[in-house]
């Protein structure tokens, strides 16, 4: 098997745009399965890579992202994905956690063939990100309870997009291996 990373895609929210109060609940119910996966990955030495947005914010960095995502509307969904000082963390301005960014580089250099998807949001920043490891020719696993959602239904269709059209994996958390 080739070496595995685990990709935490915009877990740090401050929850303040016009959708949080729909993707919250279907954040709660990720939470778990996301920290399960990080505790596995990291007990397996697999990287760990946090790819967050930078909300409009062009001067943010790690640090910056967690104090105010922390001082958002839903401090609880942050704390517990909180991201260590020196965690691997990649700062992105649009949807795929490759556009733009040095992640394809530090996948290269960590010698990283597979991803592990979670966070948010299923239907867009997700979905995209798998099709650009797709088109990169890495193999993508989704694990369903570790995605959240703004609209099930959208969700839903992206994960059966993933499986189809780009080969992805889609397993439970639980069935993910490292």
């Amino acid at each position: 098997m080739s070496r595995t990373a685990l990709v935490v895609i915009d877990m740090i929210n401050p929850y303040d745009h016009p959708d949080a109060d729909r993707l919250v609940p279907s954040v709660r119910d990720a939470l778990p399965a996301v920290l399960e996966l990080t505790e596995r990955a990291r007990a397996s030495d697999a990287p760990v890579i946090y790819v967050n947005d930078n909300f409009g914010s062009w001067r943010s960095d790690q640090a910056e992202l967690v104090r105010s995502a922390l001082a958002g509307r839903h401090p609880e969904l942050v704390e517990p994905v909180r991201p260590a000082e020196d965690a691997l963390f990649v700062v992105k301005a649009r949807h795929s956690v490759f556009f733009q960014t040095p992640l394809e580089y530090l996948l290269a250099q960590e010698g990283v063939e597979r991803l592990v998807l979670t966070g948010q949001v299923t239907e867009q920043c997700v979905l995209y990100s798998a099709l650009d490891a797709h088109i990169r020719h890495l193999d993508v696993c989704v694990p369903p309870d570790a995605v959240a959602h703004i609209h099930r239904d959208l969700a839903d269709a992206s994960l059966r997009m993933m499986s189809l059209n780009m080969s992805a994996e889609v397993c439970p958390a639980q069935k993910v291996p490292f």
